[in-house]
């Protein structure tokens, strides 16, 4: 503490850092480490794992496809309205993950507090008639609906299969946030290479062992994610699996947006809410650097504190093993300055038409689970796991649950419905059919239940999932 006091106190009095931007000392030169220069001057340190496998072609096929067909508008009084049309298949698949969804839902979302209503949520049946004293603020209110300002329409399809080891056309990316490096992924990294599977993971400029310019321009959000561009336009394969941690979700959240044919699903572990990236004007990050430098032991206490669930001495060892907050602080404050993206607001995410799974430390205190609740509700396809025993470094605290999820996730595909059978058109075997459905029905041990099929009120017919389907 008292060195760190001294060195800032003599970068004061130079006006010089003395806190030299470097990358860290690494002896990693074995197999799988690679160094990218993505700009001249500007190089990435790049961990590409290829293990030994037996390839095996995925069969043709093999998968579900989903429709993805969705309708976001954006009034002028602030509110966002998503409504999805996606069809039973969509319906099934959003069923077996977030809940009971219908699949023709409205979901309304307040981006701001609007003069003179109440901020509650309409969902279409669910509207009550307005009282004689609220008829005029319930007319302007349809007033403001009649204008939207933005309307954006989704309607594709997507194949979503199987991601497993042996498939040559699948690659995991795994991105680092703020302070960390390609190394707090060693455990993801062992044990999916293990299983056969390709393996990406930078360093971002400045982090690590990758270049760290002395400029705060080449710390901000676009000038990272066109590193994070160029870094996947390298290794892509066909089927890309994104997984980000922190300020990384957005690189990656960046990059489904771009290249939506070839990501194939995302992570995002405590990514936080679908909001715009704006720097904060009253921040402990906006003091000089040689203050920083200062306070850089106050803070890496503080990042123990509210990264990890528990700070006892496993956890300081991960710390210093992985790299973890351990950047200089000229780079930290350059890169908590340039996190302007205005571009990733809700709409943006909304747009979004890849699985994403979500995996949120219930300990963490620096993203609140009601951002990542908020997340879940935006994504078209988003499904929230939350592990209690983690907090914000939730893959370093928890490796062995956070490998299962993913592991789950990727080797996750929608049921494919099985082909409609085709009526014989011969009247004795129609009579024979509807003689055995008579029989079965007498016997109550061969009754199915009723609720397997039900035809709604229009005339369709809708599957309903068994008492004993997962949850």
């Amino acid at each position: 503490m008292l060195t760190s006091f001294m060195e800032g106190l003599l970068c004061c009095l130079t006006s010089k850092s003395s806190n030299v931007v470097v990358p860290v000392e690494t002896s990693e030169l074995a197999d799988g480490y690679e160094f990218v220069e993505v700009k001249p001057g500007r190089v990435l340190r790049v961990r590409h794992i290829i293990p030994d496998r037996q390839v095996v072609e995925e069969p043709t096929g093999q998968g579900g496809s989903i429709s993805c067909k969705r309708k976001i508008t954006v009034y002028r009084n602030g509110q966002l309205f998503i409504e999805n049309l996606g069809d039973q298949a969509s319906a099934e698949l959003k069923n077996c993950q977030n809940g009971e969804t219908d699949p023709n839902s409205i979901v309304e979302v307040e981006l701001t507090d609007c003069a003179g209503t109440d901020g509650s949520a309409e969902t279409g049946a669910g509207r009550e008639a307005p009282a004689a004293g609220q008829t005029g603020q319930s007319q302007q209110l349809r007033k403001r609906r009649r204008k939207p300002k933005r309307t954006v329409v989704i309607d594709c399809e997507r194949k979503i299969s199987a991601c497993k080891g042996t498939h040559a056309d699948v690659a995991l990316f795994f991105i680092h946030g703020v302070g960390g490096s390609l190394d707090i992924w060693g455990s993801q990294l062992d044990y999916f290479s293990k299983l056969g599977y390709e393996v990406i993971t930078p360093d971002l400029a400045g982090h690590g062992a990758s270049s760290a310019p002395q400029i705060a321009a080449a710390y901000t959000f676009y000038a990272l994610a066109e590193d994070m561009r160029l870094i996947f336009k390298r290794y892509a394969r066909k089927r890309n699996i994104l997984i980000g941690h922190s300020y990384g979700v957005s690189f990656c959240t960046f990059l489904a947006h771009e290249y939506p044919e070839q990501v194939h699903k995302m992570v995002m572990i405590n990514g936080g809410g679908p909001t715009a990236l704006e720097p904060s004007l009253c921040s402990i990050f906006n003091l000089p650097t040689c203050v920083l430098h200062c306070l850089s032991p106050l803070l890496a206490w503080s990042f123990l504190k509210a990264g990890f669930a528990r700070q006892g001495a496993k956890e300081k060892q991960l710390l210093k093993d992985n790299n973890a907050f351990n950047v200089s602080s000229f780079v930290l404050r350059a890169m908590m300055s340039g996190q302007y993206w205005p571009e990733g607001d809700e709409v943006y995410h909304a747009e979004l038409t890849v699985p994403i799974l979500l995996v949120h430390g219930m300990h963490d205190k620096f993203v609140p689970i009601e951002e990542d609740q908020r997340m879940a509700e935006i994504l078209l396809m988003g499904f929230l796991k939350v592990l209690e025993d983690g907090s914000h470094m939730v893959m370093m605290e928890c490796p062995e649950a956070v490998n299962t999820l993913l592991h789950e996730f990727i080797l996750w595909q929608p049921a494919t419905p099985p082909p409609p059978k085709k009526e014989s058109k011969t009247r004795p075997e129609t009579a024979k059919v509807q003689s055995d459905n008579t029989k079965a029905t007498s016997d109550p041990s061969q009754v199915r239940p009723a609720t397997a099929r039900q035809t709604s009120s229009n005339g369709n017919t809708e599957e309903k999932p068994d008492s004993k389907a997962k949850k």
